[in-house]
């Protein structure tokens, strides 16, 4: 049979990749708030006074334009798509304040580049030049309590909850071309939305996140997340002067399933997830420049751990990208009976790798995890 504890360790990887995802394109997701790091150990290996330190990395390319679920190729054919490169370095620290209570810190770094014409003279000019942004994003800190007692069963699932701060700059500036009435200045203005480190808003998050085993072979994983942005509008105006950028909610759920082989340390996964950021938030006013919409993807992943360290990799293909109607492009077609959609560029894939390491005040091997033989149901 394969070692409890590794069995425990495994998990950690399906949490903590889902609690930092991000949006693969222009509808931008900043990450999970209070899902941090090691806590989805099997509700868990960790004990009071244990903590982990945990680095995420991830990188996406958005360049296929959708308008709803239709994509429109011409933007590749014409050249006119605008292409992000995106990069996310999520630095995560957790903290067992008892066996079932936990505390943790997510602190993010971000990095982006986008390339268009549009911004720099329009696409008639067939200029292509390049923005960029990067620095600090919103710091998350969260909590989460496991509703049994670590390891009495086969399953187990917590509630959390978590703040988001404002300390990513929401007003970042940087270079654009051919610009002024004869297009021919330079000036510096606020890049675009999908680029900036953070969002300007104060936030809170609810989640929930749990494990079903079926067997000594698979097990069942959840995870669901809502991001709760009060404020309407961050003050800043968009490039083009025409409105302020929104403080959109965000939301993402994640199923799947781990198989752990018999090759020492490596278990696979696949699931599925959804994430998006709607056109109305539930609290406070959804009025500003947002792009909403939501992203389906088939979740594909590889793992290993040892005793303390573990790794992986996972490549999320979407599968459904669809840029929804935002609440301004509603408030419009209502005004002058003319409907009004606008657009945002999607990536293919994701990217995600994860390192953790844990510290414990036990050794591994007296951190007793699930034994499939003594569990109850």
């Amino acid at each position: 049979m394969k070692k409890p504890f590794q069995l425990l360790l495994t998990l950690t990887f399906i949490i903590l990749f889902n609690q930092f995802l991000s949006a693969q394109g222009c509808v931008a997701i900043r990450g999970f708030s209070s899902c941090s790091s090691s806590q989805m150990e099997m509700g868990s290996s960790l004990t009071k006074g244990d903590f982990s330190v945990g680095t995420n990395v991830r990188y996406f390319k958005s360049f296929r334009h959708f308008r709803g679920t239709t994509e429109e190729t011409n933007r590749i054919t014409d050249g006119t798509n605008v292409i992000n490169h995106s990069y996310f370095v999520d630095v995560a620290v957790d903290y067992y304040l008892s066996n079932r209570l936990y505390a943790n810190l997510l602190i993010p770094f971000v990095s982006h580049s986008r390339s268009s014409m549009y911004e720099h003279g329009g696409n008639s000019l067939g200029d292509r030049h390049i923005t960029r942004s990067s620095g600090l994003g919103d710091l998350r800190i969260g909590a989460g309590y496991w509703l049994f007692e670590p390891n009495s069963k086969s399953y187990n699932y917590a509630i959390g909850a978590g703040i988001k701060l404002a300390t990513g700059d929401y007003a970042y500036m940087d270079t654009f071309y051919n610009q002024g009435p004869n297009k021919d200045q330079t000036v510096e203005a606020v890049v675009d939305q999908s680029i900036q480190p953070g969002d300007g808003g104060f936030g809170f998050n609810l989640n929930f996140q749990g494990y079903q085993s079926l067997s000594e072979k698979f097990m069942l994983t959840t995870t669901l997340y809502y991001l709760f942005n009060p404020r309407e509008t961050n003050g800043v105006l968009t490039r083009s002067g025409r409105s302020e950028f929104s403080v959109p909610d965000q939301y993402a759920a994640q199923l799947g399933a781990i198989y752990f082989t018999n090759l020492h340390g490596f278990s696979l996964y696949l699931g599925g997830r959804l994430e998006g950021v709607p056109a109305s938030d539930l609290i406070g006013g959804s009025a500003g420049y947002r792009r909403p919409g939501y992203v389906v993807s088939v979740d594909p992943g590889i793992y290993y751990n040892s005793s303390r360290l573990s790794l992986s990799l996972n490549v999320p293909v979407a599968l459904i990208r669809d840029r929804t109607q935002s609440y301004e492009d509603k408030v419009r077609t209502a005004e002058t009976g003319v409907y009004r959609q606008g657009d945002a560029a999607f990536a293919d894939y994701l990217i995600n790798c994860n390192l953790t390491y844990r510290f414990r005040k036990k050794a591994p091997e007296e951190n007793h995890g699930i034994d499939f033989n003594k569990t109850k149901s």
